[in-house]
């Protein structure tokens, strides 16, 4: 069996043209292999390619499988361990430590009483597009200012410093920066929250930074909590938010039936996040030998979690690469992985999207894109988080 397993050389760092929101071609086509490829990192190391819904939503929970940075192996060289705090690359317990704390201030409870405050920031880069007039960039004027705002209030970021930190986020997110680049931007993302992080213990104020002060983490774990979540809390949002009205714009029949009947919204979030997956691909070494998918994974190997062709398996979504507003099979799509490491704010994404896209085309209701849509520059594939540089849009006035 294992003599006719799919290869797969490398992942790619192009989409097909003319398709902007599916999986690259190669991805597809390993799915349509099986739901387990082999594969070779870039490092030259072999692994594994996960691109089925069932394997890789076995995987995520299956404590067989670690998630320590430090343990990939993917080439000829150490991967040093993540910093303090940083949650999203541990196991437990570590990862139960920085993450208990935070459970009970991201519940869904919490996160519809910010719907009001959502509904106002939004209302305002209405305001701002709409003074402005056509034609704008939906990136800077819309998307991004949204979750960057909220993340920012929830940790007591100073107003004057949010455009600073949505740029260094973009820097090292962006997947086109040379390394230096990139860790100049997350340095300085660290220096300022370790003075954010004194300034809370000191003078304590209504946010979630300052509440976590009066437990036992050390100020190099709030740091590292801290960068956690404002790199999550604001880049998948705001690339949601402007690669989900490419999509809408790209499939008016669709965006006609969200209008024509706005209790759609909430199908609508699940379905763009199923179809988008935003959040492509996340890597799991194998802590002992793993029968997988009729294969031996060995101890000490990693293997890529392909989400977007999980979310694009037709043998758990039909018609997986149509993008359908009323889909009933929507439930239980991994745009927000599974198991310890589901998104902690996946509440306040989902709210944020809610308000943001109906107030949006509510507001422009002519809305269309202002460049032919393979003019729309799209983020590459080495990016951590997939979406679009730029969106120009118009209306008429």
């Amino acid at each position: 069996m294992s003599e006719s397993v799919h290869t797969v050389t490398a992942l790619p760092t192009e989409r097909r043209p003319g398709c902007p929101f599916d999986p690259p071609a190669e991805l597809i086509d390993a799915r349509r292999h099986g739901p387990i490829s082999r594969f070779t990192h870039v490092g030259g190391r072999p692994g594994w390619l996960i691109t089925g819904y069932d394997l890789v939503r076995s995987v995520l929970p299956d404590s067989r499988f670690s998630s320590r940075k430090e343990l990939l192996n993917v080439g000829d060289f150490e991967v040093p361990p993540v910093p303090p705090g940083e949650f999203l690359l541990m196991d437990d317990p570590q990862h139960r430590r920085y993450r208990r704390p935070l459970a009970g201030k991201f519940t869904v409870r919490r996160m519809r009483l910010l719907t009001e405050r959502v509904e106002q920031i939004t209302a305002d880069c209405l305001d701002a597009m709409e003074k402005a007039g056509p034609p704008a960039d939906l990136v800077t004027a819309f998307a991004k200012p949204i979750p960057t705002v909220i993340i920012c209030e929830l940790l007591g970021v100073p107003y004057e410093d949010r455009g600073s930190f949505q740029e260094q986020i973009d820097t090292f997110m962006g997947g086109e920066t040379s390394d230096e680049e990139l860790m100049a931007a997350y340095t300085a993302t660290q220096e300022y929250l370790a003075e954010l992080v004194a300034a809370k213990r000191a003078n304590p104020t209504d946010d979630v930074l300052s509440e976590l002060t009066g437990s036992d983490l050390t100020d190099e774990e709030l740091k590292g909590i801290s960068l956690v979540l404002l790199a999550a809390g604001f880049d998948t949002t705001a690339n949601m938010l402007s690669l989900g009205t490419f999509a809408l714009l790209q499939h008016p029949e669709q965006l006609a039936a969200l209008r024509a009947d706005p209790a759609l919204i909430d199908g609508a979030v699940e379905e763009l996040l199923r179809y988008l997956s935003v959040a492509k691909t996340f890597m799991r070494t194998a802590l002992e030998d793993v029968e997988l998918g009729g294969q031996t994974i060995k101890a000490g190997t990693t293997v890529v979690l392909s989400y977007n062709t999980a979310n694009r398996d037709p043998e758990r979504f039909a018609d997986p690469h149509v993008l359908d507003l009323r889909r009933q099979d929507v439930g239980g799509h991994l745009a927000f992985s599974h198991g310890i490491h589901q998104c902690l704010g996946q509440q306040l994404a989902r709210v944020e999207m809610r308000v943001a896209f109906p107030a949006l085309f509510n507001r422009f209701p002519t809305l269309r894109l202002a460049v032919p849509a393979e003019e729309v520059g799209l983020r590459p594939e080495t990016a951590d988080i997939y979406g679009v540089k730029s969106l120009p849009v118009t209306w008429d006035v």
